[in-house]
């Protein structure tokens, strides 16, 4: 059957209905299947510092470009992380979590009304996207590269 060429046989169960094979039919639904992460794979690694561009957008202050951004993850235990950032304000310090999809983050701060999501694009590059909703709502995303 699979690399004769030939095309699937149908098996008829005695009562004149017909059942492809199962194992084709798995061996479809396998290869199709994604392969799903799960906690024995390599939690990747963020402690560094990551640089990139900050681009925004608010009612207050509507579409920005903040230059450079700087980030310093500083401690990482498995899928938990720390660190903070400058800005003209002062530090923030932050904590987050990778999820065990290993691709995707979300970090907060206790001084902070927002979320930052993000997503690890590969081992040196992510993409950090943070949102806040009420008075003072905004949007915005910088994809940062490790400084090595």
């Amino acid at each position: 059957m699979v690399g004769s060429g030939n095309s699937p046989k149908n098996i008829t169960n005695g009562r004149g209905a017909t059942v492809m094979l199962a194992a084709l039919s798995m061996l479809t639904a396998i290869r199709g299947a994604p392969a799903l992460a799960d906690e024995t794979n390599a939690i990747p690694n963020l402690v560094g510092t990551w640089i990139g561009e900050n681009r925004t957008v608010s009612d207050k202050k509507g579409y920005r470009v903040w230059g450079q951004k700087t980030i310093e993850i500083t401690e990482q235990q498995d899928r938990r992380f720390r660190g903070h950032f400058s800005y003209p304000e002062g530090t923030k310090h932050f904590f987050g979590v990778i999820y065990p999809d290993n691709s995707t983050f979300t970090w907060v701060a206790s001084d902070s009304k927002g979320y930052n999501h993000g997503r690890i694009l590969d081992a040196d590059r992510i993409g950090a996207c943070y949102v806040e909703s009420g008075e003072e709502a905004t949007a915005g995303c910088a994809e940062l590269v490790r400084r090595k």
